[in-house]
């Protein structure tokens, strides 16, 4: 029997649990965690370890900066992810040293907007291919913020 998942958004630099998309996921998924980070990158990647300590069957939501912080957890903690959704995702921003040595074989799934000036398509899709084995990459008709694409995402189905 597989375990129940873990389910988690991490949002971005200049956004909150209070945003768009964390609402969202507040009012259709009411068990899904959602924190508010805030400080530096180091500083947000503690505290989204202290929410995920000793979890396992972890479902990552992650936008933007997000998406960057919930690669780097991937990175450390393979083994205890089932799956990555990723929205318009910074890990162009990952130092080559830091990729892991093989392709990560998580479900990840990444949505980037072809109109995207936050974050280049281009990088994206490049360090995706080298850091994901088991990669969905959809190319949307979207900028950053990605509203026009994140509501009709099939959640349901993506966060099973």
């Amino acid at each position: 029997m597989r375990l129940m998942a873990v389910r988690i958004f991490i949002h971005g630099l200049d956004s909150s649990p209070k945003g768009k998309k964390g609402l969202y996921f507040k009012e259709k998924f009411p068990d899904m965690l959602i924190p508010h980070f805030v400080g530096d990158l180091d500083q947000r990647m503690k505290l989204l370890n202290e929410c995920l300590k000793g979890r396992d069957e972890i479902i990552l939501v992650g936008s933007s900066l997000g998406g960057l912080m919930a690669t780097l957890f991937a990175i450390s903690s393979a083994s205890r992810c089932r799956k990555l959704i990723l929205l318009a995702p910074a890990i162009n921003m990952i130092p080559k040293e830091e990729f892991p040595k093989r392709p990560l074989d998580i479900p990840t799934f990444i949505f980037h907007g072809r109109y995207d000036e936050v974050i280049p398509l281009d990088l994206v899709q490049r360090v995706a291919t080298q850091l994901f084995g088991n990669l969905g990459f959809y190319v949307v008709q979207d900028d950053h913020m990605l509203y026009n694409t994140f509501f009709q995402l099939e959640w349901d189905k993506l966060l099973e």
